[in-house]
């Protein structure tokens, strides 16, 4: 069975959804089989950064509404899979429904990575409902760490309670000059234990949008490694750069 993570964050724009296809990449180079599923319901962007927007005729919701099997509305992108989210959230989306459709799909997969939408509304429960585990992303800034705390904290009352945090965009510079949180005091401003750290990196802001891999030496992409490594059990030192 596959284990089912949830990717969360208390604000938007923290790079939740990069952080997403950066692990899905990782576990795939690993020789692991990948589904990423949106479910930031209404403003998708996983297609748009997989460039899969051409290819996209069925979403989950589909599924959900009975309109057709998962298998169809399964693309297949950059060695992995993806399931697009609707674009409005229904009545047919219940959390039973979404336990039996993720039942369906985790047969076929070693890992499924659930992007949520932001915040703590309706539609992070049913995200939290599918998953075994939650990494919640969020910067060394206060207002995002309380936030990423607010999430942590909503995502044990869904029942979620395995949790870590990463930190994203990380800025080695600004810590230093006490422009944002250093990590030991992220993680107390969190409340969620560290599994790792991505360093701000310039190639995700200029190659993700296009569907663009990232080059072997970015420092982003190797931190997606090194998470990936701790979540499949590895042990993999914490580094930022």
């Amino acid at each position: 069975m596959a284990n089912k993570i949830l990717i969360a964050s208390g604000k938007g724009g923290v790079g939740k959804s990069s952080l997403t296809v950066g692990l899905c990449r990782a576990f795939r180079d690993m020789g692991k089989r990948v589904l990423a599923m949106d479910c930031d319901i209404g403003l998708r962007s996983l297609d748009l950064l997989l460039r899969t927007g051409d290819s996209l005729v069925f979403d989950w919701g589909d599924v959900a509404r009975g309109s057709c099997e998962p298998q169809k509305a399964i693309l297949q992108t950059d060695g992995f899979s993806l399931l697009p989210a609707p674009l409005r959230i229904e009545e047919t989306f219940s959390p039973a429904r979404l336990k039996e459709m993720i039942a369906q799909l985790e047969a076929d997969f070693d890992y499924i990575f659930i992007d949520a939408s932001a915040g703590v509304a309706q539609e992070l429960q049913l995200a939290a409902c599918m998953a075994d585990a939650a990494l919640v992303v969020a910067t060394s800034d206060a207002l995002c760490l309380r936030s990423a705390g607010k999430t942590g904290e909503a995502l044990r009352r869904f029942g979620v309670t395995e949790q870590r945090l990463v930190l994203n965009r990380f800025q080695k510079s600004a810590v230093e000059h006490s422009f944002l949180l250093n990590i030991d005091e992220a993680i107390d401003r969190s409340g969620i234990q560290l599994i790792g750290i991505v360093p701000e990196d310039p190639e995700i802001t200029f190659r993700f949008p296009k569907g663009e891999t990232l080059p072997k030496k970015s420092p982003a992409k190797r931190a997606f490694e090194r998470i990936a490594k701790r979540v499949d059990g590895k042990r993999v030192p914490l580094k930022i750069v």
